[in-house]
């Protein structure tokens, strides 16, 4: 499992360099993500010991909600005060989301008539 975390930590590393070098509005990790997945579909599977590290990943994912929990308490104030435009934001962001997902989806699905 070591080799599978080694192995996600130089793809986000790669991809941190690429976001580094070409200056694409890109987080690396999402970079590293990809390169991930072009990976996995040209050798057909995500390796074994990829996959591994991914599942305890997985298993311990609301660790990483504790950093979140402690920005809330730290910066309250300010979430009391800019609160009404945050919510406002991520209510029309998440609509949008859905929307385009939706429209995106609904142009290539494939009817079942055909």
């Amino acid at each position: 499992m070591l080799e599978g975390f080694a192995a996600l930590i130089v793809l986000q590393l790669a991809g941190e360099v690429i976001a580094g070098l070409t200056r694409v509005p890109v987080p690396g990790p999402v970079i590293g993500l990809g390169l991930l997945a072009a990976y996995a579909l040209w050798r057909g599977g995500i390796p074994e010991r990829i996959e591994q590290a991914g599942e305890a990943l997985l298993k311990h994912l609301s660790l990483l909600f504790v950093p979140a929990g402690v920005g809330l308490i730290a910066f309250g104030d300010r979430l009391l005060a800019e609160g009404m435009r945050l919510i406002v934001v991520l209510v029309v962001s998440t609509a949008l989301t859905m929307i385009v997902t939706a429209l995106v989806f609904r142009a290539l699905a494939k009817p079942e008539d055909e």
